[in-house]
């Protein structure tokens, strides 16, 4: 028998993890300008955004 251990799934370079985190913080960063963006234009029509007719 083989005494090796093989690593489960594939395993990613030191690179490839830097790159992952990079691009995780860039999505990250733009869904809160996405959320600010969303809240500032909310705040910008007041508050009768809310009041509509059923």
């Amino acid at each position: 028998m083989d005494d090796k251990q093989q690593p489960d799934g594939i395993v990613l370079t030191e690179a490839q993890k830097r790159s992952r985190r990079h691009r995780s913080i860039a999505i990250a960063l733009a869904l809160g300008v996405l959320v600010v963006l969303f809240f500032a234009v909310t705040m910008v029509k007041g508050p009768a955004v809310l009041v509509r007719p059923m």
